[in-house]
C-alpha cells in the first residue's frame, strides 16, 4: 500500500521487474533448510506455459537484417501473437512472466491448503487465502480504512499534520516524505537514513504542466472525484476536493525533480545534513521527532536529497488549507488501498492506472493480482518455495563459468582502452577486480519472525507484511551493510548492478531461454544471458556507475581529460537515441535512456569477446543455415522481442530509462562491426554506423 520511496535506486536493471521460473529436477539447498517441517513443494510442469525460444522459422524473410534486423527477427512472431487484453506489452519477459505465475500459482495453492503451515508457506498461504476470497472483501466494504480516514478527519494545524506525516511513516504508509536506509555514499560500508521527494499520484512532475499531457491530468481529476465517492463523499464534495488534489500535487511536482534529472544526476539523492541542519530546512517540524517514530536513534547525519521538495512541503504545512491536505491524504488513503478492497475500488483503480493511462483493455484475473501483491509484500518468503522446485544446480555452475568468463573480457578490454589514461585505467581496473557476482538466491534468506498473518482480513495482512517490511529496513540504519542481502527476489525475471556494493546480480528466475539454458551452444547463451551479465558488469562504468568506486563509495577517480572525452562519447550515443521515433512526432529520450543504453552498447562487445574466446579454434557448423556470430545476434534480438499498447508507449518514453524494446535491439548491434560482417552489410545500410558515427565507449 506505500508509496515507495524514490531513494537511490540501486537495481540499475535491464528490464522493468518481470517474475518467472525454469522448472529443475533439484531444490535448491538454502531453501532446503528453510522452513523444514513445512509441507513438500511440488510442480505440475504440465500446466506451465511454453517459454519464447529463438526459431529460425521466426525470422521475416520478406526483410533484411542489415535495414532492418529487429523486423527480421522479430516482427513475424509479434504479428502472430499480439498483445493480451490484460496486458499493456507482450513479448519474451511478459511470457516468462506468465510462466512464473503459473508456478507461483500452485506454489500458493499448495500453502494455502497446508495443514499447519508455519513460516514462509503460512505467509504466502494466508495471503493467497484471504486475497482470493473475494466475497469476504467485498462485504466489508470501506471498513479496514476507516480508523485511516478518522485519522485524516481529526487534522486541525500544521503540528497535527506533522504527527500524521510521522505516525503513517512508521507504519511504513508514508505519502509525501520518501524515507528508507541505503548504504552512506561516502562510506559504503555503513548504513544511513535517506529522505527524498514523493507524493505525486501521476509518474513524473511533467505531467501537472505539459501541453501534450491535459487529457492524463483531467483524467486523474475524474479518477480522484471517483475514488472518493466510492467512500461515501457526496459528489459536489468530491469535486472540489479532487481540485485540491490536483492543486496540493501541481505545488509537490514544481519543486520535484524530473525522472530524467534523477536519472542522470545520482548526486541528487545524497545531501548529508545533521539533525539540526535539516530542522533549519523545515522550520516546525522536527526530525528528531521523526525518527523516534520511526524506532530510530536520531542520527548524526542523514541525507535529505532535493532539499527544495521538503522545504516546500514544510511550508505547506502552514500555508496550505487544512481542507487542502485533507481531501489529498484522504484521497490518497482510499487510492493506495483500492487494489485490497472490493471490487468497485478495484474496477475504478484499474480504468484509470491502467486503462487510461496505460491502454490495458481488461483486467487481470484475480490469482494474478493476488500474487502480484504476494510478490510485493513477502517476495522473498515466496523465494524460498520457489527454489525448491524451479532452479536446477547445473544453471548456477554454468552461470558461475560465464561470468568468470565475460569479467576475463571486460578486463581485456578495459586494458585495451584507447581514450583513456593509465592513471584512470587503474582505477578501472580496481574497480574490475572488486566486482562480486551474486547467482540464483540468496545464500542467507532474510528472517520473517515476528510477521503474524492470519485468515481474517486481506488487507490486514497486505499492511501487516507492509509495516513489518518497513521496520526491518528501519533496523538497518546506523549499522554495518549486509553484503549478503539481495535486492530482488528469486523468481524475478531481471539482474541488476549495485554500485554501492559493486556487485553484479542474477536471480534465478532469469536463467531460462531466450536468456539462458544450460543444454545450449555458446552462441546463444552468449546472445542472452552473456550479454545481460556484459550489460550489469558496464553498469559499474556507465555514466552513473562510473562515480562510485572499487568500494562502493562515491567518489571521483577519473583524470579530468578522461572524464570530458567520456562525456563525449556518452554525447554521441545520446544523439543516435535522440534520432529513434518511437511515436510521430515522439522521439526516444536519449539522456533519460543514457546509462541503459551505454550498458547495452558495452555488454554487447563484452559478451562478443567472451563468445569467440569460448569457441576459439572450435568448429563453426551452421545451425538452420546460420552461423555462431549470427545466432549470438539474433537471439540477443529475441531477448527484445516486445511490442507495447500506445498509452504504454507513451508512458515509458517519458518515464522510463529503459528505450523501447525495438531499439534496443538494433541499437548496439548497429555500432559493432562484427554484426555487418556476420550478415554481410553494405557501408551504406541503415544498421551499419560508419566510423564517423560508430560509437564505442567501453
Amino acid at each position: 500500500m506505500s508509496r515507495k520511496p524514490q531513494v537511490l535506486l540501486l537495481s540499475l536493471s535491464i528490464v522493468a521487474a518481470l517474475a518467472a521460473c525454469k522448472p529443475g529436477d533439484k531444490a535448491a539447498d538454502a531453501a532446503k533448510s528453510a522452513d523444514s517441517a513445512a509441507p513438500k513443494l511440488t510442480l505440475d510442469e504440465s500446466k506451465l506455459p511454453p517459454v519464447n525460444f529463438f526459431q529460425a522459422g521466426d525470422i521475416d524473410a520478406a526483410k533484411n537484417a542489415c535495414t532492418d534486423f529487429n523486423g527480421y527477427v522479430n516482427s513475424k512472431w509479434l504479428a502472430a501473437n499480439p498483445i493480451p487484453g490484460d496486458r499493456t506489452s507482450w513479448g519474451a519477459f511478459e511470457m516468462l512472466d506468465e510462466r512464473s505465475t503459473a508456478v507461483q500459482r500452485q506454489l500458493a495453492e499448495q500453502a494455502a491448503a497446508a495443514k499447519d503451515a508455519s513460516g514462509v508457506q503460512k505467509i504466502v498461504g494466508d495471503l493467497w487465502s484471504t486475497g482470493m476470497d473475494e466475497a469476504k472483501v467485498n462485504a466489508q466494504g470501506i471498513k479496514p480504512i476507516e480508523s485511516r480516514l478518522a485519522a485524516v478527519d481529526k487534522l486541525t494545524d500544521a503540528d497535527s499534520i506533522s504527527a500524521y506525516l510521522r505516525d503513517t511513516a512508521a507504519k511504513g504508509e508514508g505519502t509525501i516524505i520518501g524515507f528508507g536506509p541505503e548504504a552512506d555514499f561516502k562510506n559504503s560500508d555503513m548504513t544511513i537514513g535517506y529522505a527524498s521527494q514523493s507524493g505525486l499520484g501521476l509518474p513524473d512532475a511533467p505531467y501537472y504542466f505539459d501541453a501534450d499531457k491535459k487529457k492524463n491530468l483531467a483524467d486523474y481529476e475524474t479518477h480522484i472525484v471517483n475514488t472518493l465517492k466510492l467512500a461515501g463523499v457526496p459528489a459536489a464534495d468530491a469535486a472540489k476536493q479532487a481540485k485540491d488534489v490536483i492543486a496540493f500535487e501541481t505545488r509537490l511536482a514544481k519543486v520535484s525533480k524530473t525522472r530524467t534529472e534523477l536519472q542522470r544526476d545520482v548526486s541528487l539523492y545524497y545531501n548529508p545534513v545533521t539533525v539540526a541542519d535539516a530542522d533549519k530546512i523545515t522550520p516546525g517540524f522536527s526530525w528528531e521527532e521523526f525518527f523516534k517514530a520511526q524506532g530510530v536513534a536520531a542520527p548524526k547525519t542523514f541525507s535529505l536529497g532535493m532539499p527544495a521538495f521538503h522545504a516546500e512541503w514544510n511550508k505547506m504545512r502552514s500555508d496550505a488549507p487544512i481542507d487542502q491536505w485533507k481531501s489529498y491524504l484522504r484521497f490518497h488513503v482510499i487510492d493506495e488501498a483500492s487494489p485490497y478492497l472490493g471490487d468497485a475500488f478495484v474496477q475504478e483503480h484499474f480504468n484509470f492506472y491502467n486503462a487510461a493511462m496505460r491502454g490495458q483493455k481488461q483486467m487481470q484475473p484475480r490469482w494474478k493480482r493476488v500474487l502480484r501483491t504476494t510478490e510485493n509484500q513477502a517476495g522473498e518468503a515466496l523465494g524460498q518455495m520457489y527454489v525448491q522446485v524451479a532452479f536446477p544446480a547445473e544453471s548456477k555452475a554454468r552461470m558461475e563459468k560465464l561470468v568468470q568468463n565475460l569479467r576475463d573480457a571486460l578486463k581485456v578490454r578495459l586494458e585495451n582502452l584507447a581514450w583513456m589514461s593509465p592513471d584512470t585505467k587503474k582505477k578501472a581496473m580496481e574497480k574490475w577486480a572488486a566486482f562480486t557476482p551474486k547467482i540464483g538466491y540468496p545464500d542467507k534468506w532474510r528472517s520473517w519472525d515476528g510477521l503474524s498473518t492470519s485468515r481474517d482480513s486481506y488487507f490486514g495482512n497486505v499492511m501487516a507484511a507492509n509495516e513489518f517490511n518497513y521496520k526491518w529496513e528501519m533496523s538497518k540504519i546506523g549499522k554495518p551493510v549486509d553484503k549478503s542481502e539481495w535486492g530482488m527476489s528469486p523468481q524475478t525475471v531481471n539482474a541488476y548492478y549495485n554500485p554501492l556494493r559493486n556487485e553484479v546480480v542474477f536471480p534465478a528466475a532469469i536463467l531460462q531461454p531466450p536468456f539462458f539454458d544450460a543444454k545450449a551452444d555458446d552462441a546463444t547463451n552468449y546472445g542472452g544471458i552473456g550479454a545481460v551479465i556484459g550489460h550489469e558488469m558496464i553498469h559499474g562504468y556507465d555514466d552513473q556507475g562510473s562515480r562510485f568506486g572499487p568500494t562502493g563509495n562515491f567518489e571521483n577517480w577519473w583524470t579530468p581529460a578522461d572524464a570530458k572525452g567520456f562525456s563525449g562519447l556518452t554525447g554521441q550515443l545520446v544523439d543516435q537515441f535522440n534520432g529513434y521515433e518511437a511515436l510521430p512526432g515522439k522521439h526516444v529520450k536519449g539522456d533519460l535512456t543514457l546509462g541503459e543504453n551505454i550498458a547495452d552498447l558495452g555488454g554487447l562487445n563484452v559478451a562478443y569477446s567472451a563468445m569467440k574466446h569460448a569457441t576459439d579454434g572450435t568448429p563453426d557448423p551452421k545451425t538452420d543455415g546460420f552461423t555462431r556470430d549470427q545466432r549470438f545476434f539474433l537471439n540477443f534480438g529475441t531477448v527484445w522481442r516486445r511490442s507495447f499498447t500506445e498509452k504504454e508507449l507513451e508512458q515509458r518514453i517519458n518515464t522510463d530509462e529503459h528505450a523501447p524494446a525495438n531499439f534496443r535491439a538494433i541499437g548496439a548491434p548497429s555500432n559493432m562491426p562484427e554484426f555487418a560482417t556476420a550478415f554481410s552489410c553494405k557501408a551504406n545500410d541503415p544498421m551499419v554506423r560508419g566510423d564517423g558515427k560508430r560509437i564505442v565507449i567501453w
